[in-house]
């Protein structure tokens, strides 16, 4: 399983490395460190990778779950008890508007 790490990850690894460099340490150490930085850091990317992912799919679920819910819910059936008073609003206000019409009329 021979991935390449990016030069950025490379670049990074190298300056933790010198960062980190003791007096009297050799180049080649220096490098062996930089190789370990740059394991750890495509290590981390990786599990960040998978926890994304992980993260992603319980939302999509979470997502999933709710459309179903409001979907069952929406399939409900309406009481009956609710529709005619419902419908009993307009027919009253009309009649009341009326009233009020013919009422005025004879007020002139």
């Amino acid at each position: 399983m021979a991935k390449t790490i990016s030069n950025e990850t490379q670049d990074e690894a190298m300056k933790v490395a010198k960062a980190t460099q003791k007096p009297g340490q050799t180049k080649e150490q220096t490098k062996l460190i930089a190789l370990g930085v740059e394991k750890g850091i495509a290590e981390f990317k990786k599990q960040h990778k998978s926890k994304a992912r992980d993260r992603d799919k319980a939302r999509k679920q979470d997502i999933k779950s709710k459309m179903r819910a409001n979907a069952d819910s929406d399939n409900e059936v309406i009481e009956p008890e609710d529709k005619p008073s419902v419908q009993r609003l307009p027919w009253g206000l009309l009649i009341i508007s009326w009233i009020g019409f013919i009422a005025f009329s004879f007020m002139k």
